[in-house]
């Protein structure tokens, strides 16, 4: 009987045990796909515990500040236009999987697919 109940205590405290959240920090390579075409630029983004910032733009030199939130593994990023700038999209929502990140922007009106690039190796 006390064999049974320490077994099931094990069982439980071990279902409890909480998931590590995903992280997104890194830089990435994006396609936004359109009925009208594709583009692509790039992301880079900062995580700490659920918040996330960082930028996303056709490149590195043209970056639009972006906030987000990350729950479990389901990102939500909104843009923050620049005066005078036009963005892809205002808002996407994103499911994280390892290093790849696919969802929609603005409320279906596109599918967006970020893709985690490597690190670049020191000199």
């Amino acid at each position: 009987m006390v064999g049974r109940l320490l077994l099931s205590m094990l069982l439980f405290a071990l279902s409890v045990v909480p998931v590590q959240a995903a992280d997104v920090t890194g830089t990435w390579q994006v396609k936004i796909s359109k009925p009208d075409g594709a583009i692509t630029g790039k992301a880079s983004f900062r995580q700490t515990g659920h918040e996330v910032a960082g930028w996303v733009g056709p490149s590195e030199d043209d970056p639009i500040p972006i906030t987000g939130t990350l729950k479990g593994n389901k990102l939500t990023i909104k843009t923050a236009p620049q005066p005078g700038r036009t963005v892809a999209f205002d808002k996407c929502d994103v499911t994280v999987n390892g290093d790849k990140m696919v969802g929609t922007i603005d409320t279906d009106k596109a599918t967006i697919e970020f893709v985690k690039s490597a690190p670049t190796p020191s000199r």
